[in-house]
């Protein structure tokens, strides 16, 4: 009888330059997928305009005709920084571009809340 022997080919497998791309993609998509989708369900949350929890204690006034941010803010604290006040009273109303309207109910922090 005769016996046959088979032998393992000895050719390596090779990557190309193009092959290593397309394995990167691949590997990197999970991470491309959950970066978006973090983008823009934090973009429609910025989008939507609301308020978001306040962290500390606050109370709201009404603008009245002729008043600005600066000046709400040096009436509400004269011994403070008014630009300092001027950042947390849009931050704490999300205003755009800075500006009130007479009628409006803004959200002013507790610290300088008027004396009731």
């Amino acid at each position: 009888m005769s016996s046959i022997a088979f032998t393992a080919p000895t050719t390596r497998l090779r990557i190309t330059a193009r092959g290593r791309r397309v394995f990167a993609f691949l590997v990197s998509l999970p991470l491309v997928a959950a970066l978006a989708v973090a983008v823009v369900g934090g973009g429609a949350a910025l989008a939507s305009g609301e308020l978001g929890a306040p962290a500390g204690s606050f109370t709201e006034v009404t603008v009245m005709s002729g008043d600005t941010l600066w000046s709400i803010a040096e009436d509400l604290a004269p011994a403070a920084d008014p630009r300092d006040v001027v950042a947390e009273i849009t931050r704490l109303n999300a205003l755009p571009g800075g500006s009130v309207t007479a009628g409006q109910r803004i959200a002013i922090p507790a610290e300088y809340a008027p004396a009731s």
